[in-house]
C-alpha cells in the first residue's frame, strides 16, 4: 500500500479518540502515509460518534462535507466506522453513498484490510460481533505528547434509560491490569506526564474480571510509576464511590484532586426513571463525604435538563442543588431523546423548554465558576503547559483543576521561553471569563 495516503477524522469522546488512534497505528504499519488534513488524503476514515442527535447530525455532516471532496477528485475513497456506524449500519449504508466502507466496531482491528479493499475498488460493509474489538493494542498517540488518554474498560452495564451506549458498544468489559500498566509505561516513556483514566463506568473497573471494584488498586500501581506527574479520573458512577477509592485519591500524590462523577440530576423520582439509584440527600452525602476527606477536591459533574416527565419542581431542584453544591466544573445538556432506549418511549418535555431549563443552569454556573475563580486569585498555582497563544501573546497550560479539552486555561506570561509539557508555577492575577490569568513565578 505504498504512497497511499490515508487521513482520520475522529468525532466524538476521549474512548473514541483510543479507538481511532489503535486504527492509526495498524494503518502505519502497513505502510499507508498518515496525514492530518483529509484534503490531502487519498483515503479519509471517519470515526463517528453516536451518542446523542448533535453528536450524530456533526458525524453525517462530515461524511457529506468529505462526499464533496470526493466527487471534486480531491480525496477517492471514504471510510466510516465508529459509533454510528455500528448502530445505524443499514442506513448509513443505504442513504450516503458517499461512504465506500462503513464497518462496525468489532471489524476496527480489521481496518488495514478494510482499507486495501477500498483502494481496489470494492465496497465493503462489515459487522462482526461487537465483543471482537480489541481493547488492548498499540496504539499512535494523537494527543499532544504531555498528555494521553488511558482506557481501563469498555461498555456499560449500568443501563441507563436514556442511554444507548450499551446498545453501541455492548456489555462492560474491562482489561488486565498488566496490559493497562505496560500501556501506561510505554507512554510515560513516550513524554506523556498526565494520564486521564477513562471507561464509560471507570469506576467499575475489574469487578467482571476479578470479582471486586479494583480501581483503588489499579491507581496505586500506576502512581508507582517514576516520570508520570498526574494521574485524572474521569467518567466515575456515584454508587462506587467507595471509602478505599477516596482515600487512594486523597493519599496519592500523583492523583489530581479532581473527580469527574456525572450525577445526571438529584431528584429521587427522576432517578428512578433514569435507572439510576440515590436522591437528594444520599448524593449530597457523597458530595460532602468527598468533600472532607479530599481537601480541595475538584468536583465535575453533567445534569441533564428536560428528561421525559421532569416537571418544572423537579427542575428548580437539580437547578437549587447544582447552586449549593458549588460545583467547579459542570456541564448541562438538554436532554436528547434517544430511539430504541426506555425514555423515549415516557411522556417527553418540548425541546425548548429542554433548552431554556439547560440554558439556566449553565448561566447559574457561570457565577459559581466566578466565585471559584476568585478564590483563586493572588494565590500561586503549578501549570502543565499546553503552548504558546500568538493572538494573546502568551503562553498557556492547565492547572490540576482543569480536564484536558473540557476546562479552563491558565494564561501566563513569561519571559524565558516554556515548552509543552513543562511543569511550572504561575500567580495568578487575574480572571478573564472562566480562563485564569497570571505570570510565571520562577
Amino acid at each position: 500500500m505504498k504512497d497511499i495516503k490515508v487521513a482520520m477524522v475522529s468525532l466524538g469522546c476521549a474512548k473514541n479518540r483510543v479507538d481511532a488512534e489503535m486504527m492509526m497505528y495498524k494503518i502505519k504499519e502497513a505502510g499507508f502515509i498518515l496525514k492530518d488534513d483529509p484534503a490531502k488524503a487519498d483515503i479519509a476514515i471517519v470515526n463517528t460518534c453516536g451518542f446523542i442527535e448533535s453528536a450524530k447530525q456533526e458525524s453525517i455532516e462530515e461524511i457529506i462535507e468529505l462526499g464533496k471532496l470526493k466527487e471534486e477528485g480531491t480525496i477517492k475513497h471514504i471510510v466510516v466506522t465508529g459509533c454510528l456506524a455500528e448502530r445505524y449500519k443499514e442506513q448509513i449504508a443505504a442513504e450516503l453513498p458517499e461512504a465506500d466502507a462503513v464497518i462496525g466496531l468489532g471489524a476496527n482491528g480489521d481496518i488495514v484490510e478494510t482499507l486495501k479493499a477500498v483502494a481496489q475498488g470494492i465496497h465493503t460493509e462489515s459487522f462482526p460481533d461487537k465483543s471482537l474489538q480489541p481493547l488492548s493494542d498499540k496504539r499512535l498517540q494523537s494527543t499532544p505528547l504531555h498528555y494521553a488518554y488511558l482506557r481501563v474498560a469498555d461498555g456499560c452495564d449500568n443501563r441507563c434509560t436514556y442511554c444507548a451506549i450499551p446498545l453501541i458498544r455492548g456489555g462492560f468489559r474491562s482489561r488486565r491490569m498488566e496490559e493497562i500498566i505496560e500501556e501506561a509505561k510505554y507512554l510515560v516513556q513516550g513524554g506523556v506526564r498526565e494520564l486521564n483514566v477513562i471507561a464509560q463506568d471507570t469506576t467499575r473497573y475489574g469487578e467482571d474480571i476479578y470479582g471486586k471494584l479494583m480501581l483503588p488498586e489499579l491507581l496505586r500501581e500506576l502512581c508507582k510509576i517514576e516520570d508520570l506527574r498526574w494521574i485524572r479520573i474521569l467518567y466515575c458512577y456515584p454508587d462506587r464511590i467507595t471509602d478505599e477509592l477516596i482515600d487512594t485519591i486523597a493519599k496519592e500524590d500523583k492523583i489530581v484532586k479532581y473527580i469527574d462523577l456525572p450525577l445526571q440530576h438529584c431528584n429521587g423520582r427522576v432517578l428512578k426513571a433514569m435507572n439510576r439509584r440515590g436522591d437528594r440527600e444520599s448524593l449530597t452525602a457523597l458530595l460532602c463525604k468527598i468533600r472532607e476527606r479530599i481537601p480541595g477536591v475538584v468536583l465535575r459533574t453533567t445534569i441533564i435538563a428536560g428528561f421525559p416527565t421532569e416537571t418544572e419542581e423537579e427542575f428548580d431542584e437539580v437547578a437549587e442543588f447544582a447552586k449549593e453544591m458549588k460545583f467547579e466544573r459542570l456541564g448541562c445538556f438538554a436532554y436528547s431523546t434517544e430511539e430504541d432506549t426506555p425514555a423515549a418511549d415516557l411522556p417527553q418535555v418540548e425541546e425548548e423548554e429542554r433548552k431554556y431549563r439547560a440554558n439556566a443552569i449553565m448561566e447559574q454556573q457561570q457565577y459559581t465558576m466566578e466565585e471559584y475563580n476568585r478564590t483563586r486569585l493572588d494565590t500561586e498555582i503549578e501549570v502543565l503547559v499546553e503552548g504558546f497563544d500568538r493572538y494573546a501573546e502568551c503562553y498557556f497550560g492547565r492547572s490540576a483543576a482543569d480536564a484536558p479539552e473540557v476546562d479552563p486555561n491558565v494564561f501566563f506570561v513569561s519571559e524565558r521561553k516554556v515548552l509543552p509539557g513543562e511543569f511550572v508555577n504561575v500567580k495568578i492575577t487575574d480572571v478573564l471569563d472562566c480562563d485564569l490569568i497570571g505570570d510565571i513565578v520562577e
